[in-house]
C-alpha cells in the first residue's frame, strides 16, 4: 500500500533554490521504488521577500506548515540582509516553535572526497548532536546606551534541566545504537555556572544509560582532537554554540561542507522536523548552475529515515557513495566540472 507524505519546501536564498529540485527528484525516484509518494508545497520565504515585504515569512507562516509531515529547507541568507535578521526571521522561529530541539549532523568521509586530515580515511564516520533551542543562543539580553562611550551589550545563556536532559538522553540513546561512546563538549574550567551544570547532567545521564561509555572534553581541546584523531569519536554532544562550531569543523574534516546534511528534529513528532544542507546560500556561485546538491540530497535521505523509511534513505546514501567512489563526476567545489544538473542525473542513474 502506497504511503504519501506532505512536504513543505522552503528553497530560501541563493543556491537553496538550485539544490532542492535535485533533492525532490531523488525523493521521487527512490519513493517510486518503495511505494512512497510525496506532495510538495512551496513557500517563497526568503531574504528577497524580506526586502519587499519587511518579513522573511508571513505572520501566520508557522500555521501554514505546522501540519506537514516534514520541512525541506534550501538555504537562508543574502547580502544586504543582516544574518541575524534572516535567521531570527525564519530558521530560528521554526526550530523553536516546532520544538526541534535536536540538531543532528552525521559526518562521513566519502570515497573520492579526500579529507584534509591524514588519518581520516574513507568510511570514517561519527555524528554531532547539538542542542538546538536554548543554551547560548537565547533571546535574553539587550543593548544599553547605544552609540555612547559606555555602550554595552548583554547576552544571557539559558540552560534548563529539561532542555539539557532531553538532548543528553537523545545522544546516549543514539550511541546505544552505534558504538556506545558519547563525548560531551564542555568548558567548565572557564564558564562557571552553565557548564558545571551541564557536566552534572551528563553524569546523571551516564547513570541512566550504564551500557554507554562517556567522557567529557573541554571544547578547545576537543576541536584539536577532532582534527588530530577523528576516528576516536562516535557521538559528540554539545550545547547550541559548541555543537554549532563542532559540526562545521567536523564537516570540513570530512572533506567538504558542501555535502554536509542536517536534521532539526522534534523527536516527539508533535511538530514537523526540518532538514537542510549546511552549506549556506553561497551568493558567489548562485545562479551559475554549479552548486553541489549532495548536502540537500543527503538531508532528504535523513528525512526519509525520520519518516520511517530507512531502507529508502540508505539507498540514497549508497547512490551518493557509488557516484563519488566509482565515477569522476564532481561539482566544482569537489574539484570537478559537472553542473548541478549533470551531477544529479548521474546520481539518479545510480538509484
Amino acid at each position: 500500500m502506497a504511503t504519501e507524505h506532505r512536504i513543505a519546501l522552503i528553497p530560501g536564498d541563493g543556491i537553496g533554490t538550485e539544490v532542492l529540485p535535485p533533492a525532490t527528484a531523488v525523493l521521487d525516484k527512490v519513493g517510486a521504488r518503495h511505494g512512497i509518494t510525496f506532495r510538495y508545497d512551496d513557500f517563497d520565504w526568503c531574504c528577497e521577500r524580506y526586502l519587499h515585504e519587511g518579513a522573511m515569512m508571513p505572520a501566520n507562516g508557522l500555521d501554514q506548515i505546522r501540519h506537514h509531515d516534514a520541512i525541506l529547507l534550501g538555504a537562508v541568507g543574502w547580502p544586504g540582509v543582516p544574518d541575524h535578521v534572516s535567521l531570527w526571521g525564519l530558521l530560528i522561529p521554526i526550530r523553536r516553535q516546532f520544538d526541534q530541539y535536536v540538531n543532528l549532523r552525521p559526518i562521513k568521509v566519502m570515497p573520492g572526497v579526500p579529507s584534509p586530515v591524514r588519518s581520516a580515511e574513507p568510511g570514517l564516520e561519527f555524528v554531532v548532536v547539538r542542542e538546538n533551542v536554548e543554551g547560548e543562543y537565547s533571546e535574553v539580553g539587550g543593548r544599553f546606551h547605544r552609540g555612547f562611550a559606555d555602550e554595552m551589550a548583554v547576552q544571557e545563556s539559558i540552560f534548563t534541566r529539561p532542555g539539557v536532559t532531553r538532548i543528553l538522553d537523545y545522544a546516549f540513546e543514539l550511541a546505544a545504537t552505534r558504538r556506545n561512546v558519547v563525548t560531551s563538549a564542555t568548558k567548565s574550567n572557564g564558564i562557571v555556572h552553565t557548564m558545571p551544570f551541564w557536566d552534572e547532567l551528563v553524569a546523571e545521564a551516564g547513570l541512566r544509560h550504564p551500557d554507554v561509555r562517556w567522557h567529557q572534553e573541554h571544547i578547545d581541546a576537543l576541536v584539536a582532537k577532532v582534527v588530530l584523531d577523528p576516528s576516536r569519536f562516535d557521538v559528540i554532544v554539545g550545547s547550541n554554540l559548541f555543537g554549532d562550531i563542532l559540526s562545521d569543523l567536523a564537516a570540513a574534516v570530512a572533506g567538504s561542507i558542501g555535502i554536509a546534511p542536517a536534521g532539526n528534529l522534534n523527536p516527539s513528532r508533535e511538530f514537523p522536523s526540518m532538514f537542510e544542507p549546511v552549506h549556506g546560500s553561497a551568493p558567489d556561485i548562485a545562479g551559475k548552475g554549479v552548486a553541489n546538491p549532495l548536502g540537500a540530497i543527503w538531508s532528504a535521505a535523513m528525512m526519509l529515515d525520520h519518516l520511517g523509511h530507512p531502507d529508502a534513505g540508505a539507498e540514497v546514501v549508497a547512490a551518493m557513495v557509488d557516484v563519488l567512489g566509482n565515477t569522476p563526476v564532481r561539482t566544482a567545489d569537489l574539484g570537478g566540472t559537472a553542473s548541478t544538473e549533470e551531477f544529479t542525473k548521474t546520481l539518479l542513474d545510480r538509484i
